[in-house]
């Protein structure tokens, strides 16, 4: 069967739009005349695939082709989490999964749960094996059953794919240890210190305190191979076509086990080129759209997230130029912008990065979050705010004003970025900050990320208020890695200890409300981008839904009460969809750090 032909058998999973027509015009962007024999390998890959996939996913695929707006609704929850930090093992986590349903919970998002090297693995970022599970969390066998259980009550596993680069430990590193030049071709070898040079000239250490350069001489290979992150993480050369057939065949391989999305790791590093920066080359953003038109043949109802943790102007093409690319993308400038508003108690720097996150194409949505288990990124708004911002709010997190965090590593003319879980960032648990107003910020940080468009991300322990964690000081592998500050065991006796009105059980309940409320927009007819507005006073952040039923959101980011005066588009009476009571036309009054959802009624 020809690829044309593939596509056509499979029209009614896929889109039916020519999909390897698209798929070959990629290849042949990326690769040239190497293109042709590619195409061969990757249809069969294709084609076996196809012929694989359970009927259980393929009704996914059916369902999703015939609601292409699925992914734009609101209220797509997703939990993530490192697997043995929330429930030990993966048979845990099916244990929770009646507590994560409770939640409202659509979308589990484990953090690398692939078999990892042995000792420090960058929590789980360096893999060793894409097709076996870690055995400390359980094995390939369970991951499906955790997948099925997930489709049993209609959620889905977002499942990390360290698609930049393998552990040296990786059997491909092994082989191109051995000497063998099909694996040698692999990885990106340099062989003379003056090539290291001409190329770090140009490229930015993502850790220059604890893993300077981004090369490692490796005795047994005989050559620098290039290291982005650590040492013991070899990135991979997707100039080799055979490099991306790999990774392709990884991807279909997790698909047909009941994965119904993939988080790619460290999408910006795919390709290297030299003078640059070597992250987002359009390059990058082929490879990623090439991934996601061949899963649109085989396993069409898999959803792609990008992970880029840069300038919203490097993030946006990876939902796609050429062609369709990621389905969702870590909305990192809205996040980042929020802490710094909330720090000066202004949402200027909210609105102008909302104004260019409404960019996004209509097939994607971003995925909004407070935090995750990486560090928080002052440098990646720099082109919407000022040195002199970026500075003030790297230091009010350090410790400094209400927060609790910690300054991160960055590299030399950066802003240092900041550590610390979501709890501690809004002052919960400083003896000199009050616990209410603390309280009250973390809670309006979760009403906000869940009244805009897209999908909604809770990090593990945000739910019941879980802060910081000193015990990585005392662990010889993770001491030197001030990100595991975050990286908290779950507190299990945290919630049930609470007496149902204490501080876990008010964020629980909240972050719960927020959830269902977000749902409930959609049977409003509230739709589309959030589109920021100007009102006064400065402290007030206001957006509205860009389609459907008028919608308001207010987030009040000061510690005193206001009264805000609304557009006069949205002045008339309506409901608060949080308190289901309604709102009269007129101004608003909200309290410290409240969050209004308004919608009209007439």
């Amino acid at each position: 069967m020809s690829s044309e032909e593939l596509v056509r058998a499979n029209a009614s999973e896929a889109t039916g739009t020519g999909l390897s027509a698209v798929l070959s015009r990629l290849l042949h962007d990326l690769y040239d005349d190497r293109a042709i024999d590619l195409m061969g390998r990757v249809e069969a890959r294709l084609r076996l695939a196809i012929d694989q996939r359970p009927e259980s996913l393929r009704a996914i695929d059916r369902r999703r082709a015939a609601d292409p707006a699925w992914i734009g609704r609101s209220g797509e929850t997703v939990y993530t989490f490192y697997v043995d930090r929330f429930a030990v093992t993966l048979d845990g986590v099916i244990e929770k999964l009646d507590y994560l349903q409770s939640l409202g919970i659509r979308w589990l998002h484990p953090l690398p749960l692939l078999r990892a090297r042995d000792g420090d693995s960058d929590g789980g970022f360096a893999v060793q094996n894409y097709r076996e599970v870690e055995p400390a969390l359980g094995d390939m066998a369970t991951l499906e059953r955790l997948t099925a259980e997930l489709r049993a009550r209609d959620m889905g596993l977002l499942l990390d794919v360290v698609c930049n680069h393998t552990a040296r430990e990786h059997d491909w590193a092994t082989r191109a240890r051995a000497g063998e030049p099909t694996f040698r071709a692999y990885y990106h070898l340099v062989q003379t210190e003056a090539e290291v040079a001409a190329w770090e000239r140009s490229l930015i250490d993502v850790f220059p305190d604890t893993a300077p350069g981004s090369f490692t001489y490796d005795e047994d290979i005989q050559a620098w191979v290039w290291t982005t992150f650590y040492p013991f993480q070899w990135d991979l050369n997707y100039a080799n076509p055979d490099v991306f057939l790999e990774m392709l065949d990884v991807l279909l391989f997790l698909a047909n086990r009941g994965v119904q999305g993939f988080r790619l790791d460290s999408a910006p590093f795919l390709w290297k080129r030299q003078g640059t920066s070597c992250r987002n080359q359009p390059e990058a953003y082929l490879i990623v759209e090439a991934f996601r038109a061949a899963l649109s043949i085989a396993a069409p109802g898999v959803v792609l997230l990008a992970e880029a943790i840069e300038s919203l102007d490097d993030v946006l093409p990876f939902f796609g130029e050429a062609a369709d690319g990621c389905d969702l993308a870590y909305n990192n400038g809205v996040m980042t912008a929020l802490w710094g508003g909330l720090a000066d108690q202004n949402a200027g720097i909210v609105r102008r990065v909302l104004d260019a996150a409404a960019a996004r194409p209509d097939h994607a949505a971003w995925l909004n979050y407070v935090r995750c288990h990486d560090d928080l990124i002052w440098n990646a708004l720099a082109a919407y705010a000022s040195p002199a911002d970026l500075e003030r709010w790297s230091r009010f997190y350090d410790g400094q004003g209400f927060s609790g965090g910690r300054r991160f590593q960055t590299a030399a003319g950066g802003v240092p970025s900041t550590n610390g879980m979501a709890a501690a960032l809004v002052g919960l648990g400083r003896d000199d900050v009050d616990p209410a107003l603390a309280l009250a910020r973390l809670v309006l940080l979760y009403g906000v990320i869940h009244a805009l468009d897209g999908w909604p991300l809770i990090y593990m322990g945000d739910e019941i208020g879980l802060g910081n964690d000193l015990a990585y000081l005392d662990d010889p592998d993770r001491r030197d890695e001030g990100r595991w500050l975050h990286r908290p065991v779950m507190d299990w006796s945290r919630l049930a200890a609470d007496d149902g009105d204490g501080p876990a059980a008010r964020v629980f309940d909240a972050i719960k409300a927020f959830g269902d409320r977000a749902r409930a927009l959609n049977d409003l007819g509230v739709a589309g981008r959030a589109m920021p507005l100007a009102v006064e006073p400065a402290s007030v952040l206001a957006f509205t839904r860009a389609d459907g039923r008028p919608f308001l959101c207010l987030a009040n980011l000061s510690d005193r009460r206001v009264s805000v005066a609304r557009p006069i588009a949205l002045d008339g009476p309506g409901l608060s969809v949080l308190t289901g009571e309604p709102v009269p036309g007129g101004p608003v009054q909200l309290a410290a750090y409240e969050v209004l959802w308004w919608v009209a009624t007439s």
